[in-house]
């Protein structure tokens, strides 16, 4: 297993949630960590709390300018970059008989496009490295939730992209690897404008049951997987599934 200490890590989508969480377990490790952003509140708050290992990055995923920035900023902080986490995502949901072209382009530009222009730039930096590149997945590709095919089909393409992208790669030493989390609670809902934090607060506690552990997860639990695939030397082209067990089909009722 590789040591954290001393990696250059950059994070998308840092300011909550599970890149939040990311930063600073890969701080915490001894990790050079920049995160990016679209809220300059966020990411400032964010590297303030963790120090000066932690640099913030305002950015939108979607501007190839700003994907360039990310990843100079991420090289001029750690001197190198060894991990690509794309964590930057948006919850995206629509009815089948009220799909509009404009929101699926939308859905697909910023949950999958973005990511791999993202990592086409990071390759030759890694490659240096032998680093590794991370997708967040999704377990909506294991458990079919009404109303979400949006979003479940960028996740599932992203879980193809990564077997795809580590089987290229490999002669690289670059490795890829996605993590497919179950329940947990961020802000990407309330981003997402799908309901206010009582609905989403709701939603979890309905949910815990549809977990074998019989809980929705935290970040961190999250944040420790990814950690795992950055470090571990042999393990490329796998979908993790982090989800207390929804992913099996079961119930605690």
């Amino acid at each position: 297993m590789r040591e954290v200490r001393n990696m250059s890590v950059l994070i998308t989508g840092g300011g909550s949630g599970l890149g939040e969480a990311s930063a600073r377990q890969f701080a915490a490790a001894g990790a050079k960590v920049t995160i990016s952003g679209r809220r300059r509140d966020k990411i400032d708050e964010v590297a303030r709390s963790i120090g000066p290992a932690c640099r913030a990055v305002v950015g939108d995923v979607k501007v190839q300018a700003d994907r360039e920035a990310m990843i100079a900023a991420a090289v001029e902080h750690g001197g190198k970059l060894d991990a690509l986490i794309n964590n930057a995502a948006n919850m995206y949901r629509q009815p089948v008989d009220g799909y509009t072209e404009e929101f699926l382009k939308d859905a697909f530009d910023t949950n999958v496009i973005s990511a791999m222009m993202l990592s086409s730039i990071a390759v030759p930096h890694l490659e240096k490295t032998q680093g590794a590149i991370i997708f967040i997945g999704s377990t909506h590709t294991r458990r079919a939730f009404p109303g979400a095919s949006p979003y479940a089909t960028t996740k599932a393409a992203v879980e193809g992209l990564t077997r795809v992208m580590a089987a290229e790669l490999g002669k690289r030493q670059i490795r890829v690897g996605c993590i497919l989390p179950g329940a947990v609670s961020t802000e990407l809902n309330l981003r997402a404008g799908l309901f206010n934090a009582e609905e989403a607060a709701a939603r979890y506690n309905a949910i815990a049951s549809l977990h074998a552990l019989g809980r929705i997860g935290t970040g961190e639990e999250v944040a420790e997987a990814i950690e795992y695939l950055v470090r571990a030397e042999w393990v490329t082209g796998v979908a993790l599934e982090v989800d207390g067990g929804i992913g099996l089909g079961v119930s605690n009722f």
